[in-house]
């Protein structure tokens, strides 16, 4: 198998204190605290946030930078974003966003976060009012065009078991709670 982090030469070396020279831990460390975040996902989920950083990354630099946020905000529908709300985004992260900054930022959100609080999060990117509905017609549109799209009839399924109200709308937060709670919300 390909190794993903190739090493990027000798270790660097500091003399002991009889004059011999070993690996400073410092360095061992680092690779470590690195290597860590890759434990945290399955080889699979990990595949799968590349793939989202890859569409996030615009201009293919290996880096999510504003100009990158604001373009993705724009594939998403959402071309009035407020400067402020991309700086705090860009303001969570400890410097440049690279796939791995990327991927310690997800497992930081994700470690200790029920399923549900999970889901939610995913939907509420797509309702910026917080109203819990969703249009059914924009729902199928973009679970059957993004990252892994549903078939046809994977979207009957889910429309037969959560149907959309009389004006199009489809309840998330229930649709949510059933799926994590097997049950309809109170």
């Amino acid at each position: 198998m390909e190794q993903m982090f190739p090493e990027a030469g000798p270790p660097l070396l500091r003399p002991d204190a009889h004059g011999h020279r070993a690996p400073k831990k410092a360095k061992k460390r680092a690779e470590g605290a690195n290597s860590n975040v890759f434990s945290m996902f399955e080889q699979t989920q990990i595949q799968e946030f590349k793939e989202a950083f890859t569409i996030m990354d615009q201009n293919r630099d290996g880096f999510i930078d504003k100009n990158d946020l604001r373009d993705t905000f724009a594939a998403l529908g959402r071309v009035n974003v407020k400067n402020e709300e991309i700086d705090e985004m860009l303001k969570e992260a400890p410097g440049p966003i690279n796939f791995t900054v990327f991927l310690t930022m997800f497992g930081e959100k994700l470690k200790g976060a029920d399923p549900e609080e999970t889901i939610l999060n995913a939907f509420k990117v797509f309702d910026p009012e917080g109203k819990g509905v969703l249009k059914a017609d924009y729902v199928r549109e973009m679970l059957t065009t993004q990252a892994e799209r549903f078939s046809k009839e994977e979207m009957d399924q889910m429309f037969t078991a959560f149907p959309p109200d009389v004006t199009g709308n489809l309840d998330y937060r229930n649709l949510v709670h059933i799926i994590t709670h097997g049950e309809e919300k109170d």
